[in-house]
């Protein structure tokens, strides 16, 4: 089985992508490849696809079974383990941001809780917790966006993010509501 170009072209690129989603090259080209497959494959038949060690595609199919975002299987009259891509594509970015979160952004609140919970010393400390704060007040902000957004349906999702640049018209149309009643109960209240 060769990949076609335009297949090898995606799997190429997923592997360059992957090392700015916070995996390496050849996990990133692994996961495509079973993305892009109809059916499961086995360890040697990635290995030929890729052209990359048995190795290599040991310790990436590890480290996506870390990540969840792949499923290890069996065939009737078969010894080999076989692997597809675990879910939708919807799923795995889920799974990404979930394990994205518990990997990077835990952690960082945790250490931000502990330190913020230790009173400052002088004012370079007490400068150094306020922005402190203002880290973990953002981080937490998004942590409950990133839980709501976690609740949805992948059509819900959707329609979510079709809704695009309308969400900002509405809140600015929010916005001039809000300010208008502001400045149309000042007036009143000031007018003779």
């Amino acid at each position: 089985m060769q990949l076609s170009e335009k297949s090898q072209a995606f799997v190429l690129h997923f592997g360059e992508m992957g090392s700015r989603w916070g995996f390496n090259r050849t996990v990133g080209q692994i996961l495509a490849l079973l993305v892009i497959n109809q059916h499961p494959l086995h360890a040697e038949q990635i290995m030929q696809q890729l052209g990359i060690s048995r190795g290599n595609v040991s310790m990436g199919l590890k480290e996506l079974q870390s990540w969840r975002l792949v499923k290890l299987s069996h065939q009737a009259g078969q010894r080999r383990e076989f692997y597809t891509a675990a879910g939708s594509i919807w799923d795995m970015a889920k799974t990404v941001f979930e394990e994205r979160s518990k990997r990077e952004v835990d952690p960082t609140l945790s250490l931000l809780r502990s330190n913020l919970l230790e009173q400052p010393d002088n004012e370079e400390d007490q400068f150094t917790q306020q922005k402190m704060k203002e880290i973990h007040d953002l981080l937490e902000l998004i942590t409950q966006w990133s839980n709501t957004l976690n609740s949805f349906s992948p059509e819900q999702l959707q329609q979510l993010m079709k809704m695009g640049s309308g969400l900002n018209k509405l809140l600015e149309l929010k916005d001039k509501i809000v300010g208008n009643k502001g400045t149309a109960a000042s007036e009143y209240a000031y007018s003779p």
